[in-house]
């Protein structure tokens, strides 16, 4: 392609855009003429200053290191530095910091769910089990491997994130988005060594925080280099359990609250229960044996363990104080995510060529207070006086991921990138559910409580070819095409036992069959049947995409682009028909699994610099047609989550940022978004709720209608950012920033139907003072200034806020609902020293 001013990049996707059709006609409209009419700005007003120019920022987001300015589609790229700054430190915090990006905030115990234009349909809803994913709708990577990890971005180069499908760019597929974590490569020609540090304090936290880490590159001769990076957190948490039992199920859970000898003997207390150990860092080796040949060897590790869930229980029946838990159990979780990278690249003249390589472990341990599942069943669990329950969970994965990728070199106008796809993953999953105790009560012996297990395993082949073609029209038109083929073979096997009842009534326990023609189980005996299930898809997608050059520093762009999202097992074992409702959890035939679902995506924006690029302006509007959506809803048997598919929805908005030098010493930026997404079509049945009193036995089913809003995402998020430098003798400088972040109103199901909540919207600030020189950096920080209070997720409805009585009469209140709480402020001074050897 031609070296011409500011019109280079190459997306994609062929649907045509009809100026009849339903975007056309909706009020942003209006906002599309407003974006289009920045062409008409006078550039002759950008008047001189004696301000800096804003710096260039070099992405890698087309596949080719190009200006972001340059490139015609809607991409946020934030800068190591940036990172530290801000305080983004892992996908919760960069969700707040990207418009049109959200991280549903539920903890690190949970794999938190990243939406991006409002592409969700998943209730707001603690998770029941434990899971390495973040929905799917947005694919990570690391590096070039495409992985969900929510990393600890210490040492990055930058973190890119796009929006929209980039299907025909990258290998792994996607609905909505990207987001590449892009770390430091060993370089050649230094040897240095960073040292970066922080101490902390909570102000819900009785113990003081750490984060500390080291950096080291060191060359080996002209064509070999290593970097190695070691980083360490122990956060203490900041909600406390004042209601765990002492011996499972021989406390009382609700003891005499009026005794204290009586709360003594059944209850301990532990405070700051959420806390995070986390051990992460890598070492790369990188080699250049023949000129145009980069290779690059990686291996990640991340390890974290988490003491309970960050949950208030405040405004459950068993109510707690504003940072308390009500939870019998802590609920633990130990992660460990693997990855090693080989990405290779060469010259080849006429194209570079990409290989990257890809292998990951992931393996997870944790547990959970079931007690109220259980209750909540209306078997009479809690008949029992002491009755509590709680599982274990574990799950393994491995993913082979392998890419090889061409992208041409050539200068002329015509350009082109092809590539090809295999991802190979293979999943083993396990729920144990334990009720200490409760054999004895019963009559029976089951010496290691096990009353419930499942199991699931799953393989995933995925393989894909894509790539896209640009020709350049003129110096100021180009255009792009690209496609994507796609084919995958999923394949699952999930079984379910129930050891505890077998026990007691035998197999099949049905009033049908005679008991002598059941099966009693021993006190040790588990039976798995596993269940096998596949289902297996392949087609192709599209992309069109066209950018105008008005003026050197004002381009335009029009993509329309599709993207999907595979479909899954839910993990369930098919219901037995001989036993009817008298089962714990399963799955009736439609409710055993999910097929894919689309999106076609619509989006017209500006690129622009004024002022002799002191002030950077960027906007983009988007309409989104969500076909088979996929959905929450709940099991008629046990009600545990499910995911299944809806006819339609949509989404559309509008997203603004921008960046300004005022001075040499004062810089600004900030940024809008505005998202409406719904449904389109009705989801019949979607979401499960009763009706007090009574859980099971007032069970109903709930339609969601065309209109209603989708949960998850707040309609409207924004960011500023104000750093202002000062000089400090002549070997310091004092840097002052402060930002904010802000973003409306969470719906917690959709429409709000089945008992959904509105979670309020919320602003937090933060400030930092920096003192830097050559090789140091001192600052004092605080992240969440006001220390605001606010909710970021929630389990279940108020509709759980009942009670029910054990044999005695006693009163058990179910706790199944609660809260999921924004970080507490924070308060530091961190560290970096740099030094070269």
């Amino acid at each position: 392609m031609r070296t011409l001013p500011r019109s280079r990049t190459r997306q994609i996707t062929l649907p045509r855009v009809d100026p009849g059709s339903r975007l056309f006609r909706t009020p942003l409209a209006a906002t599309i003429s407003a974006i289009l009419a920045t062409g008409a700005l006078p550039l002759a007003a950008q008047a001189a200053s004696p301000a800096a120019d804003l710096p260039e920022i070099i992405v890698t987001a087309t596949r080719r290191a190009e200006d972001i300015q340059d490139i015609p589609l809607n991409i946020a790229a934030i800068g190591g530095e940036q990172l530290t700054e801000q305080g983004i430190a892992d996908l919760a915090t960069l969700g707040r910091s990207v418009p049109g990006l959200y991280v549903v905030d539920q903890g690190k115990r949970t794999s938190n769910r990243i939406v991006v234009r409002g592409l969700n349909a998943t209730s707001v809803s603690g998770p029941e089990g434990i899971g390495n994913t973040g929905g799917q709708i947005v694919s990570t990577y690391v590096g070039e491997i495409p992985l969900y990890l929510d990393l600890r971005l210490e040492d990055m180069d930058r973190v890119e994130v796009l929006m929209g499908p980039q299907g025909t760019l990258y290998g792994a597929g996607t609905l909505g988005g990207a987001i590449r974590y892009i770390p430091r490569r060993p370089e050649f020609d230094t040897t240095s060594v960073t040292l970066r540090g922080s101490g902390y304090s909570l102000s819900e936290a009785d113990d003081i925080g750490a984060r500390g880490g080291i950096t080291a590159n060191l060359p080996l001769g002209d064509l070999f280099s290593v970097r190695a990076s070691l980083d360490y957190v122990d956060d203490p948490g900041f909600i406390d359990a004042p209601f765990l039992v002492r011996e499972a199920g021989v406390s009382d859970p609700e003891p005499n609250f009026a005794s204290p000898a009586a709360v003594a003997a059944n209850l301990r207390s532990q405070e700051d229960v959420d806390y995070e150990k986390t051990v992460a860092g890598r070492i790369a080796v990188r080699a250049r044996p023949e000129p145009g040949i980069d290779v690059n060897f990686t291996h990640y590790f991340q390890d974290m363990e988490v003491g309970s869930r960050t949950a208030s229980s405040r405004d459950s029946i068993f109510a707690t104080g504003a940072y308390e838990s009500n939870t019998r159990y802590l609920e633990p979780n130990d992660r460990q995510n693997r990855l090693t990278a080989l990405e290779i690249t060469a010259d080849l003249g006429f194209a570079q060529l990409t290989s990257a390589t890809g292998y990951a472990k992931y393996t997870e341990l944790g547990g959970r207070d079931q007690t109220d599942l259980l209750i909540t069943l209306e078997y009479s669990y809690e008949a029992f006086p002491t009755f509590s329950a709680f599982t274990r969970e574990e799950e393994e994965e491995t993913t082979l991921t392998q890419e090889i990728r061409l992208v041409s070199n050539n200068t002329g106008p015509l350009s082109w990138i092809g590539g090809f796809f295999y991802n190979d993953f293979d999943g083993f999953g396990e729920s144990r559910e334990f009720t200490p105790e409760y054999d004895a009560y019963l009559g029976v012996s089951r010496p290691d409580s096990l009353e419930y297990i499942s199991q699931t395993y799953e393989d995933l082949v995925e393989k894909a070819l894509f790539g896209e073609i640009g020709y350049q029209l003129t110096d100021q038109w180009q255009v792009t095409v690209g496609a994507r083929y796609y084919d995958y073979t999923y394949e699952t096997q999930t079984g379910t036992d129930l050891p505890l009842l077998y026990v007691l009534c035998g197999k099949p326990c049905s009033s049908s069959v005679p008991v002598q023609d059941r099966y009693f189980y021993g006190p040790d005996d588990i039976f798995i049947d596993l269940e096998p299930a596949s289902q297996s898809d392949s087609g192709t997608l599209f992309k069109f995409n066209t950018a105008y050059q008005f003026a050197d520093d004002l381009m335009g762009y029009l993509t329309v682009s599709e993207g999907y999202r595979i479909g899954a097992s839910n993990g369930l074992a098919a219901c037995d028909p001989n036993q009817g409702q008298n089962q714990n959890v399963c799955g009736q035939p439609d409710e055993l699994q999910y097929v894919s679902d689309s999106t076609i995506n619509y989006e017209i924006g500006m690129r622009t610099q004024w002022f002799d690029r002191r002030l950077t302006l960027n906007g983009s509007v988007y309409f989104i047609d969500w076909q088979d959506p996929q959905l929450t809803s709940a099991t008629a048997v046990g009600a545990q989550p499910i995911t299944k598919n809806g006819k339609g929805a949509e989404t559309q908005g509008f997203e603004l940022s921008f960046n300004a030098q005022l001075t040499p010493s004062l810089s600004i930026r900030g940024s809008y978004a505005y998202t409406q997404a719904e449904l389109t079509e009705d989801a019949t049945a979607l979401l499960r709720t009763f009706v007090p009193p009574g859980f099971r036995s007032t069970q109903i089913d709930v339609d969601a209608l065309a209109g209603d809003r989708l949960p998850g995402s707040p309609e409207q998020q924004g960011t500023f950012a104000l750093s202002y430098d000062i000089p400090v003798g002549t070997a310091w400088e004092l840097g002052l920033d402060y930002g904010l972040t802000t973003q409306g109103d969470v719906y917690t199901r959709t429409g709000l139907r089945a008992g959904g909540e509105v979670l309020p919207g919320f602003t937090v600030h933060s400030a930092a003072a920096t003192l830097r020189a050559d090789a140091w950096s001192l600052s004092l920080y605080a992240q969440n200034l006001f220390d605001k209070y606010a909710y970021t997720g929630v389990r279940a409805t108020p509709a759980y806020n009942q009670a029910t009585v054990d044999e005695n009469g006693d009163t058990v209140r179910v706790r199944t609902y609660y809260h999921d709480l924004l970080r507490p402020r924070e308060v530091g001074l961190r560290f970096t020293y740099d030094f070269e050897l």
